[in-house]
């Protein structure tokens, strides 16, 4: 009786269970309402097999439970009862598979005249790519990446001249309009997906995948990758909003062509170091930092990280929460560059600057900072030397201090909580992995041996 009544509650609280629960699908933002129809169906039917097979046992341990006055009936065989049970399963296995592939033919016929979008998958970001006016999206090679190029863009295909470039986790459509998405992988294996889309698809190193879709309804969801790409591959998260037409096109003409890239000018050192004159003043004259201004170095810091975090300064990314006393310091400081020409003027001057030797200044056991440093390792190399492909900047001869004022306010969401700040994002649950200060100690304690 205690099997009979196990049963018959794990039949109920099941039940009970998939009618209350409150996590269920979200809600459907595109045309692929047929992919949640063939999802309640296999529900359906395996739920209706899962009710059926219980109760059934339930009820034959029931009827057939243990009586010393009767005898058991030997029967091996019972053609009848298997064919049934043949036809029975056949009917219900055909019922599931039919409506998927009838749904995968439609998945794989993408539309005549149908945007194309190319989608890049890395270690542990996303980045996109439009065609141009000319409507063709230009030839790309792995071997082409590097700082200049985080595209792979070929300098020998025309076509890509006039290709919009989104350096960003961020990717806009428009809505009611049937996109074809190109997925491609820089690195490893990777898997585009959006919930409320209802569509998936792996990134497969050295080949070109596809999904499309409608956006039907407006709004922002999240990009997940659905595969395990590394250590950090829970943080590879992006969004995808869905505009109005004339938001997209609004948005679309302020992103960059690689044409336009190329055109960009070198940074000018002799300028930059009049422009640096206002920073030394809190970061020295060699950059090397100043531990009484609360100024890190930044001569060890590489040129885009600069570039980016004065953008963010200036941009209400950074210091603008109440508790980030020295980001809050920062922000105004970072106005007086005023556009992207005086960054890179102040970079190229910051270059020709030599990093000093930081004195450590907390305690701690490297042995075990070392272990820590496994997961930090992943994206800031095996010496903590940086990785622009993982957009991970120099930690080896940083100041000690200074990481671990940054490391705490990760771990606070004084820094990383702004939405514009999809690296600071990735850096809050990293942070988060240290349960203590000790742990931090540790690991800057280790991160000062290299």
């Amino acid at each position: 009786m205690k099997i009979v009544v196990a049963l018959v509650l794990l039949v109920v609280i099941s039940l009970l269970f998939h009618w209350l629960s409150p996590w269920w699908m979200t809600p459907l933002a595109s045309n692929w309402g047929m992919i949640d129809t063939t999802i309640d169906l296999t529900l359906y039917i395996t739920g209706f097999v899962f009710v059926a097979v219980n109760l059934f046992m339930a009820w034959a341990i029931f009827r057939y439970r243990f009586d010393a006055s009767r005898r058991s009936h030997y029967e091996p065989e019972n053609k009848k009862l298997e064919t049934w049970l043949t036809i029975i399963t056949t009917v219900g296995v055909v019922a599931m598979l039919a409506p998927g592939l009838i749904v995968w033919a439609d998945f794989v016929d993408v539309p005549e005249g149908a945007d194309e979008v190319e989608v890049v998958g890395a270690q542990w970001q996303w980045s996109y790519r439009f065609p141009g006016a000319d409507g063709v999206l230009g030839e790309v090679d792995a071997r082409f990446v590097g700082p200049d190029n985080p595209f792979g863009m070929s300098s020998s295909d025309p076509a890509g001249n006039d290709d919009i470039l989104v350096d960003s986790n961020e990717l806009h459509l428009p809505i009611d309009r049937p996109v074809k998405l190109l997925l491609r992988s820089k690195d490893v294996l990777h898997n585009f997906a959006v919930p409320q889309f209802r569509v998936k698809m792996d990134l497969v190193p050295g080949m070109v995948t596809y999904v499309w879709l409608t956006p039907t309804v407006a709004g922002k969801y999240d990009i997940l990758c659905m595969e395990l790409c590394g250590i950090a591959h829970y943080t590879m998260r992006g969004n995808v909003v869905v505009d109005q037409q004339q938001d997209f096109d609004n948005w679309l003409a302020q992103q960059p062509t690689w044409s336009e890239m190329q055109a960009i000018p070198a940074g000018d050192p002799i300028a930059g170091k009049a422009s640096y004159a206002t920073c030394a003043a809190c970061h020295g004259q060699q950059a090397e930092g100043n531990v009484a201004m609360n100024a890190p170095s930044l001569a060890v810091l590489p040129d885009w990280y600069i570039a980016r975090q004065i953008e963010h300064f200036k941009h209400g990314i950074r210091g603008a929460s109440e508790a980030d006393e020295f980001g809050r310091q920062m922000a105004p400081m970072a106005n007086m560059l005023p556009d992207e020409q005086s960054i890179r003027n102040v970079n190229a001057y910051i270059a020709t600057l030599q990093p000093g030797t930081p004195a450590a200044t907390l305690s701690g056991d490297p042995q075990r900072g070392k272990a820590f440093y496994t997961s930090c390792g992943a994206c800031h190399g095996a010496q903590a030397q940086g990785n622009y492909a993982l957009q991970a900047p120099r930690l080896a001869g940083q100041d000690d201090w200074y990481l671990k004022r940054q490391l705490e306010n990760f771990r606070l969401g004084v820094r990383g909580a702004h939405d514009g700040d999809t690296y600071g994002h990735q850096m809050v649950l990293m942070a988060r992995s240290l349960q203590n200060e000790q742990s931090i100690n540790d690991l800057l304690a280790y991160l000062n041996t290299l």
